[in-house]
């Protein structure tokens, strides 16, 4: 039997020869690991270390050279910060004296007041916005509306009448205005409890009306210069001011 040879393609290897031909072997280059950073010796600051302690001791030696530096495991204490009603601008204690202050009518204490604060009179004014709300009637907008018109007008009124005496600031101004907004929040309150209809509505809320107008005459001329000089004219402007606030609730 005769035996068919194949024709084999002659294998070419990258050296040009065959490995087994020759005597010397090509060795297996060993892959290198990548860069890694020197390990810092024991005495020295350690390289990314998440020991609390270690943090802390190497922040206060670092803070011997470039001023004191905070350290990372929070050292300042609770303690040495401020209330947040405090940071707010907000002092509960100064608004319940602000607000008593307003209880007595005919005694008017201006000095509780020299110190002007928006905190107390928004309290007021979403006191009075709750009690309309159990009434039935959602009149938010409305009321913020009429405070803001309320103490541009009262401020443009006191300054035009003071003349270049008029030192009243429209802080201050709409600080009164909101303070003294407690008898139409306490006729508002009350209100819940009285007929719709009748003459005896409109006695209760004229009293209330009469009560919010002395007092805040009372402050505006206190605290502002040439108050006393308009003192009717000043009360007209405020008695429609807080006439207007106890029809709302009556209608």
């Amino acid at each position: 039997m005769m035996k068919k040879e194949f024709a084999v393609p002659p294998v070419l290897f990258p050296s040009g020869g065959n490995p087994g031909a020759g005597s010397v072997v090509q060795q297996r280059r060993v892959p290198t690991a990548p860069f890694q950073p020197p390990r810092p010796a024991a005495s020295g600051i350690p390289f990314m270390s998440f020991d609390i302690g270690s943090v802390t001791t190497s922040t206060s030696s670092a803070s011997n050279y470039g001023g004191p530096i905070v350290g990372a495991s929070g050292g300042a204490s609770f303690e040495d910060e401020e209330p947040l009603l405090d940071e707010l601008g907000i002092h509960p204690d100064q608004i319940w004296k602000k607000t008593r202050a307003i209880l007595n009518p005919f005694r008017v204490n201006p000095a509780m007041h020299q110190d002007s604060d928006l905190s107390g009179p928004i309290l007021l004014y979403m006191c009075l916005c709750l009690f309309q709300l159990l009434a039935g009637k959602i009149q938010f907008g409305v009321i913020l509306g009429w405070i803001v018109v309320s103490s541009i007008f009262l401020y443009v009124v006191f300054n035009m009448l003071a003349g270049r005496n008029g030192n009243l600031k429209l802080h201050t101004c709409t600080s009164v205005v909101g303070y003294c907004m407690l008898p139409v929040v306490i006729f508002s309150a009350v209100s819940l409890f009285l007929p719709q209809a009748g003459a005896v509505r409109f006695a209760i809320a004229s009293v209330f009306v009469f009560w919010a107008t002395r007092v805040c005459t009372g402050l505006m001329g206190a605290l502002a210069d040439g108050g006393d000089e308009h003192r009717g004219l000043i009360a007209y402007a405020c008695f429609l001011i807080y006439t207007l606030f106890s029809l709302l609730v009556i209608f």
